[in-house]
């Protein structure tokens, strides 16, 4: 057998994270982006394939689950391998070891980065929230005993924590589930006859509709096509069928205003954004924008406020941190 060349259109989905990982895939043309979870903030993170990049790779060769779901956004081919086809592909060429070798770089170097948000953290109420958040990264995951674990060190360090009572709601729920399913599985309901496991993703390979959109506003985003991303979130909201993509899509909508130079809209989405969602997951970039917004209208001294409250909030590895305090220096010298 040879590799296998595969065309995938539009929000079709190459694999999901938890299948089973038995081929490695590099893409020839198109747009492929790479959705994980945050396991410090929780928050959906997106990593795009470059033409010529392997993706896949490790879960492949460590026989493990894959990490992160595989979303094609435009009509993108890719060629399969399998390990085999692999392995004898990298012994025979040089150049794909040092490809590879870049990208496991840039993967360790996010997991880095991750890592030292949550061991560097000076206050105390981050410290907390950091270990809120991967205790709920875990239950999200089905890996309840973990999630146990985590939570019911929360409860030692903090037992009158903010979160305390959250917590032990989760480490009943998480409990139940363990002796109920055990781990890895969730409640089941009954569809037409047939058990089907609640949150677990169908692998039908494609998208539910709302998903389907806002990956289409995503990708309008990237082609610079503002007005009409912002039209498609706004169809998103107006559904009213999904809070999750619902606030995905408000946060969306904030950037689109601000790349359309329409910054006092921007101020005003963010701003009652954040007062509605005062823990939302991009705080800080939405801070940023708001401040860069107040900086383009010429508000300096409002700007500089603002950029001094994300650098507060922002662990110092943060991009968003080192933007703004870029942006902060040369707002002091002027």
């Amino acid at each position: 057998m040879s590799p296998k060349s595969i065309t995938y259109k539009p929000n079709s989905i190459i694999y999901f994270k938890g299948d089973i990982a038995d081929r490695i895939f590099i893409l020839n043309n198109g747009k492929v982006s790479l959705n994980y979870i945050n396991i410090e903030t929780g928050q959906e993170l997106h990593e795009f394939i470059k033409t010529g990049e392997f993706f896949g790779v490790k879960s492949a060769l460590g026989r493990y689950p894959r990490e992160e779901t595989a979303l094609v956004l435009l009509d993108s081919n890719v060629i399969a391998f399998t390990i085999d086809e692999f392995e004898q592909l990298v012994s025979k060429n040089t150049r794909v070891i040092i490809k590879m070798l870049k990208v496991f770089s840039n993967q360790l170097r996010r997991i880095h980065k991750q890592v030292q948000n949550l061991l560097y953290k000076d206050d105390q109420i981050n410290s907390e929230t950091g270990l809120y958040r991967i205790g709920l990264y875990y239950f999200k995951s089905k890996k309840y005993s973990q999630a146990l674990y985590v939570f019911h060190r929360y409860l030692v360090y903090y037992p009158s924590g903010k979160y305390s009572e959250d917590v032990t709601t989760h480490i009943h729920t998480a409990e139940d589930y363990l002796q109920k399913y055990g781990q890895g599985k969730g409640p089941v309901v009954t569809i037409n006859d047939t058990p089907q496991e609640v949150d677990k993703p169908q692998k039908s390979r494609e998208l539910s509709g709302i998903g389907k959109e806002y990956y289409n506003g995503i990708n309008l985003m990237g082609e610079e096509k503002y007005e009409e991303a912002s039209e498609v979130f706004k169809k998103i909201i107006q559904s009213n069928v999904d809070e999750e993509y619902s606030l995905k899509s408000r946060f969306e909508i904030g950037k689109c205003l601000y790349y359309m130079n329409n910054y006092d809209h921007c101020i005003k989405m963010f701003t009652v954004l954040l007062q509605k969602y005062p823990k939302h997951p991009d705080l800080s970039e939405a801070l940023f924008f708001i401040a860069q917004s107040h900086q383009k209208k010429g508000n300096n001294d409002r700007a500089v406020s603002i950029y001094r409250k994300v650098l507060s909030l922002t662990p110092e590895t943060d991009s968003i941190y080192r933007r703004a305090m870029k942006e902060l220096r040369e707002l002091e010298r002027k």
